[in-house]
């Protein structure tokens, strides 16, 4: 658990720095390139797991983490360990909210389940 903890803290600083130095789309770009890799069934980590390291990893962040970095590092971490994560970001009209999300076979897995009632799909990486 601690290396996927530090793996998370690791992508979580890494976004972070490309979020204050770089555009958006760079960020987009990172997230969309990361493809799922194929682990065996003895290697693979729940998703569940992953989730609780990252949100592990948050906790440590000396930094308040914003939901796009988070939702960003948490999907480079679930595809780098064999699920299909989708980072999703969205909106609402009023008041003017956005926030971004994950989703691993349509399911949320890294915020409530309702907030897809809340926010209306904008864009999925």
């Amino acid at each position: 658990m601690k290396r996927l903890v530090l793996e998370g803290w690791i992508l979580l600083l890494r976004f972070e720095w490309i979020m204050r130095f770089r555009e958006f789309k760079e960020l987009h770009r990172r997230v969309g390139r990361e493809s799922v890799r194929a682990i065996t069934s003895t290697r693979l980590v729940p998703k569940e797991k992953l989730c609780e390291a990252m949100d592990i990893a948050c906790v440590f962040y000396p930094k308040r983490v914003l939901c796009l970095q988070r939702s960003a590092a948490t999907t480079v971490l679930l595809r780098r360990h064999g699920c299909g994560a989708e980072m999703v970001i969205g909106a609402q009209i009023l008041p003017f909210q956005a926030h971004a999300w994950v989703e691993v076979d349509g399911a949320v897995v890294n915020d409530k389940p309702y907030v897809t009632e809340i926010f209306q799909p904008l864009e999925r990486c």
